[in-house]
């Protein structure tokens, strides 16, 4: 699995989310950040990054997708 090295941060609900260079650039372009770096919609942000951040990223995934807030 890869690291975090070169990995740049959003804000989700629940904490930072590491993302490779290519998704933080789409999530950028997608504009689904506002100007303090957070990411409201988080299936949009699922959507967009790759499987590689999506694993690296899996517990925090796992524990908004298991949250009824």
């Amino acid at each position: 699995m890869a690291g975090s090295t070169g990995r740049k941060t959003v804000s989700v609900s629940r904490g930072l989310m590491m993302l490779c260079e290519t998704c933080y650039g789409e999530v950028m372009d997608e504009k689904l950040t506002d100007a303090r770096n957070f990411v409201a919609d988080h299936g949009a942000l699922f959507d967009t990054i790759c499987m590689g951040c999506t694993d690296i990223n899996r517990p925090l995934i796992d524990d908004m997708l298991g949250s009824s807030e």
